[in-house]
């Protein structure tokens, strides 16, 4: 077993862990709707996180991610309810321009050589600001094909259904791995990640590669914003505030390095659940707050920052 797989393997036990308190604890825990609503409530933040997973194991950050899901959200919602432009336009011209951000980021970044934190820190108050421009309240969406969108359902078995949040969470999960694993362009960037100069050196398009990666977590933040909007049923400004800080948390609980190079989606995808069975153990239980979620995932980031510490020492030495 190589070391750089140690953290894969204790998110695996944690999520284990939590799961098999939840079930011990609550008769109801166990049911097959409560992991059905585990991939549904948190769908928004599986896939900025999976395009957040891109940018950080090229050895990168996004802080953008949570106010392009708001960005998103708003207009999505002016343009349906007020413009009157059909959903399916809207969809693939959210996409195109998160993916758009995400590209014009990365091409800051490489081409100026300037900090990925200040770039996308930028890009996270042009689309929080911008999306507040637009409408500081809540709009709702009556339009009957994001209605007849928000309550379909894929039924997994007699009695169970996945919401189509969900199921789109597990189909841009599966699309993210196959692109990482089985493409050149996925390769580049745990090379890009492992050393940037290396990558150079070998004649791989480093440029490319980089911007690639942005415009893969800005095309996912859109998404995200989509499957908010029809998690809700309505537009918000101000939705996912500080989400980018918990897609982060996501991603490195789920064992992918800072540094980059090392990680994987599916390490991502249990950093998710993660969150999402801290926050169904304190529904259950009624009497906690909601913010106990904050400092459980706060502990466990400040572990795995350390493991990853000491695996990064050993590696070196």
């Amino acid at each position: 077993m190589r070391r750089s797989h140690l953290p894969l393997l204790i998110t695996t036990a944690i999520c284990g862990l939590l799961y098999l308190v939840g079930c011990l604890s609550y008769g109801r825990f166990s049911k097959p709707e409560v992991v059905a609503n585990l991939f549904t409530d948190n769908a928004f933040l599986g896939v900025a996180a999976i395009g957040l997973t891109f940018v950080i194991l090229s050895g990168g950050i996004d802080l953008s991610v949570g106010a392009v899901i708001g960005c998103v959200s708003i207009s999505s919602a002016l343009l349906i309810e007020q413009h009157h432009w059909p959903p399916v336009v809207v969809l693939f011209f959210m996409l195109a321009c998160g993916a758009a951000l995400g590209g014009a980021m990365g091409s800051l970044i490489h081409f100026f050589e300037l900090p990925p934190f200040l770039v996308t820190l930028a890009g996270m108050f042009f689309c929080r600001g911008l999306g507040l421009v637009l409408s500081q309240e809540s709009v709702s969406i009556t339009h009957p094909l994001v209605e007849a969108a928000a309550a379909w359902s894929v039924p997994a078995d007699a009695a169970v259904s996945l919401k189509l949040v969900g199921a789109l969470f597990l189909v841009v999960l599966g699309a993210g791995m196959a692109f990482s694993f089985w493409t050149c362009f996925g390769r580049n960037i745990y090379a890009l990640g492992g050393n940037e100069t290396s990558t150079l050196l070998m004649g791989l398009p480093v440029g490319r590669t980089k911007i690639g990666a942005y415009a893969v977590s800005g095309f996912c933040s859109a998404l995200a914003g989509v499957v908010y909007t029809l998690y809700t049923s309505s537009g918000n400004a101000t939705a996912a505030a500080g989400l980018e800080l918990d897609a982060i948390a996501a991603v490195v609980v789920g064992g992918t390095l800072l540094s980059g190079g090392v990680g994987s989606l599916a390490g991502t995808l249990l950093g998710v659940l993660i969150f999402g069975l801290i926050q169904t153990l304190i529904t259950f239980q009624g009497n906690l707050s909601s913010w106990w979620t904050k400092i459980v995932i706060g502990v466990l980031l400040l572990l795995f920052i350390l493991l990853q510490r000491t695996l990064r020492v050993n590696r070196n030495e």
